[in-house]
């Protein structure tokens, strides 16, 4: 009687491996066995950061559509981009997005419901649109490029006169000068982070907590709070409670004294109805996002510039010329690498890559497509790795501009996107101005990132030196 409840244990379970791998809903679509079986490859990639990596390298043996766990599917082709992320609103995303809301509050940007977004997004839409933001921020946001520029001119200045040349961490100036620009403009009120004499941002600590949260993006919302839980019981971190301190005293300060006005975000959102706490966690959601990915994006281009001093040399205060080396900055900054998953409708979705089969993906199957995958195709953007910004300024394909999504796509895409091209534009067109980069040497061959859904830079610096 055991053997026999052994030997139907043992045939159930391979009959059930045997049709999760090769005869489900998905069985038809390549990828590697184990990632048929189970999602812990997902998850164990994108804990030690090269899932994008990995992914990309599954693309190369397997196709464009590929199987990286029971039920999920990536592309790498941009003919997905429209139907997964544009057309008739794209799909929903997927609920590992939950896994960003903040205490207990879902953000513009993690939240499922499209209502519940809806409420708030209208009440701050206007302030990130080109004109408003030219209208009423871009004098702010000047202002604090120029402190910017003033600091890192000491820090040249400091570098040139130190025995050997002292490195700077620009990675701590853009953060800082990200974090003042969106505070003045869209807050009314400065974070004062270009002005704290640091080698360490004040709001560091806190930003980078909420990045190392995107080693876990893809678990399962109960057991994402659940190491959540037990990483802050059981491994307190310090700075990162001092400085989120520090950023709660700020959002609770500028919420507790804001009108009820057109004038700020969070007068705009406590006029819609929202509540004051939760109106704190829209703003430090802001200032996550804002400090972080503006941050690295404005690093990278200063680095890259200082690989490639000849750029200098091509007027690149020119609107043209601007516009590609902050293009070209973004396509290989990686501040958001990964997929931004999405889950398909009950329908489905019936999908044809340019040279490959028809697959018919089921509803509930999550889908993505990587921005690493789109930004790196040597088909779309030859020699891909290199800093090359005259690519944009002749013979732009139709693939370039379809394959290039730094800040998402549809619906869902990054709402600050205009606001964050505007710092970047203004900030380099005055580096060209004033000339600080002159003599400038990246310190690194290249820079390092661990492949998270927001990326964190290896060593937490970006360093150059003159």
């Amino acid at each position: 009687m055991l053997l026999a409840l052994l030997v139907a244990a043992a045939t159930s379970f391979l009959s059930f491996v045997v049709h999760r791998a090769f005869y489900g809903p998905l069985g038809n679509i390549p990828g590697p066995l184990i990632c048929r079986l189970t999602s812990f490859w997902t998850y164990y990639h994108s804990y030690i950061g090269d899932e994008c990596t990995q992914i990309n390298g599954l693309h190369k043996t397997y196709g464009s559509v590929v199987r990286i766990a029971p039920n999920e599917v990536v592309f790498s082709d941009g003919l997905a981009l429209a139907p997964v992320y544009s057309d008739k609103g794209g799909f929903m995303k997927a609920p590992c997005y939950s896994n960003f809301d903040i205490e207990g509050h879902s953000t513009i940007f993690s939240t499922l419901d499209p209502a519940h977004r809806s409420v708030r997004s209208k009440a701050v839409l206007p302030m990130f649109s080109l004109g408003n933001i030219r209208a009423n921020g871009q004098d702010k946001v000047e202002e604090c490029v120029a402190r910017f520029i003033a600091r890192l001119k000491t820090e040249a200045h400091a570098s040139r006169g130190a025995a050997g040349s002292e490195p700077v961490n620009v990675q701590n100036l853009t953060r800082a000068l990200a974090l003042d620009a969106v505070s003045s403009y869209l807050f009314g009120e400065s974070y004062g982070g270009i002005c704290e004499q640091t080698d360490r941002l004040s709001a560091t600590a806190f930003v980078d907590a909420l990045v190392a949260v995107g080693r876990f993006f893809f678990l399962p919302n109960w057991l994402f709070l659940s190491l959540e839980l037990a990483r802050t019981k059981l491994w307190p971190d310090q700075s990162e409670h001092e400085s989120a301190t520090k950023v709660d005293s700020f959002t609770e300060q500028i919420v507790r004294e804001a009108e009820r006005t057109d004038t700020t975000y969070q007068g705009r959102l406590l006029r819609a109805g929202i509540s004051q706490h939760e109106v704190e966690v829209q703003c430090k959601d802001l200032i996550f996002a804002g400090t972080d990915s503006t941050g690295t994006n404005l690093a990278t281009i200063i680095w890259h510039l200082a690989k490639r001093p000849d750029i200098l040399d091509y007027n690149p205060q020119s609107v043209r010329m601007l516009d590609a080396v902050v293009k070209e900055g973004l396509r290989l900054s990686m501040a958001n690498p990964t997929r931004f998953p999405r889950t398909v409708s009950p329908q489905g979705l019936h999908f044809k890559a340019e040279n490959g089969p028809e697959y018919f993906i089921p509803g509930g199957t999550q889908i993505g497509l990587q921005v690493f995958t789109l930004h790196l195709n040597p088909d779309t953007f030859p020699d891909p790795y290199a800093f090359k910004p005259e690519r944009w300024l002749e013979n732009v394909s139709p693939k370039m501009q379809r394959d290039y999504i730094p800040f998402g796509l549809g619906s869902r895409q990054c709402i600050a996107r205009n606001l964050a091209t505007t710092e970047l534009l203004l900030a380099t067109r005055a580096l060209a101005r004033e000339g600080v980069l002159e003599g400038a040497k990246a310190v690194k061959e290249r820079i390092e990132l661990l492949e998270w859904f927001n990326s964190s830079v290896v060593g937490e610096k970006i360093e150059i030196v003159w």
